[in-house]
């Protein structure tokens, strides 16, 4: 069984991880380079548009890979 302070650490975990992805969101759109990187693909043909920001998604994939590494040796 839990106790209740552990389930109170949990949810103010994640709470602070849904108020910190939350103010990420808001300035993501404000970030110029952000979804404009070289390496990004891009393709505009008439009518249709295909974009796929492969290296934008590498890079904040390493950002959030090193954040989590870095919470999960400050939990232990």
């Amino acid at each position: 069984m839990m106790e209740f302070n552990s389930f109170a650490k949990i949810l103010i975990i994640l709470g602070a991880i849904m108020l910190s992805l939350g103010i990420f969101l808001l300035l993501v759109g404000k970030l110029p380079f952000l979804g404009k990187l070289p390496g990004d693909i891009y393709i505009r043909r008439g009518n249709f548009t295909f974009y796929f920001p492969i290296i934008t998604s590498l890079l904040l994939s390493i950002i959030i890979t090193l954040i989590v590494n870095l919470l999960m040796r400050g939990l232990k």
